[in-house]
This record gives structure tokens, C-alpha cells and sequence, in this order.
């Protein structure tokens, strides 16, 4: 995926519908978190097994494709307004989570750590 020409097809299809007066942080961290919480919604009363299955039913992947596809422009049009490389910003936490969770430590454990 070419995140940069992501950022500018988003950048370009909310300048030409005058969006950008609507797209501030505020506003953009709320559609993301409103887009993950419809994504949440597709699974809801999904048993874990009916979950783990999922990738099997073409409704329910489509369902959750579209929702995905929302967070991730929202995603890449918040980082583009306050300018964060995301390539670069994931690597760094990455980085960060390896120390943080050595492999010998959190293998097989979904423990948090300070």
C-alpha cells in the first residue's frame, strides 16, 4: 500500500467538496473512532467461533472491508492534517513494544505492561 498516495487522494477528494473546514482533529479523531465502533458492530454478537469463521462469509468480510476502509482514510486524513508519517510512526511503536514486550516474556500472554 503507498500511504503518501493515499494521503493525497484523500487531501484532493476533501478539497474539491470544501472539507477541509470540517477536518480538524476534533472532528476527524471522532469519525474514527465512530467508523470503529460500526466495524465493532459487525461482529458484535458473533460467537468466537462464529468470529474466527468469518473470513469465510462474503457478507460479512464486505461489511467489514467498508467499515476498515472508513477508519483507514480517517486514519491517513488525521495524519496527513497534523502531519505524523504513519510509516514512520508505526515503526517507531514497533520498536517501542519490542522492548516493551520482550518475546520471551509476553509470548502466548495478553498481559499489558506498564
Amino acid at each position: 500500500m503507498d500511504i503518501e498516495a493515499a494521503r493525497i487522494a484523500i487531501r484532493e477528494f476533501a478539497r474539491r467538496r470544501d472539507w477541509d473546514q470540517f477536518h480538524h482533529p476534533k472532528n476527524l479523531s471522532m469519525a474514527l473512532a465512530a467508523e470503529a465502533g460500526e466495524l465493532l458492530e459487525v461482529f458484535q454478537w458473533l460467537s468466537d467461533t462464529e468470529s474466527r469463521a468469518a473470513h469465510a462469509d462474503p457478507d460479512l468480510v464486505g461489511r467489514a472491508a467498508d467499515e476498515m476502509a472508513d477508519i483507514l482514510i480517517y486514519l491517513i486524513r488525521l495524519a496527513d492534517v497534523l502531519g505524523v508519517e504513519l510509516w514512520s510512526a508505526m515503526q517507531d511503536k514497533i520498536e517501542r513494544n519490542a522492548v516493551r514486550y520482550p518475546v520471551d516474556e509476553a509470548r502466548g500472554s495478553a498481559m499489558k505492561r506498564p
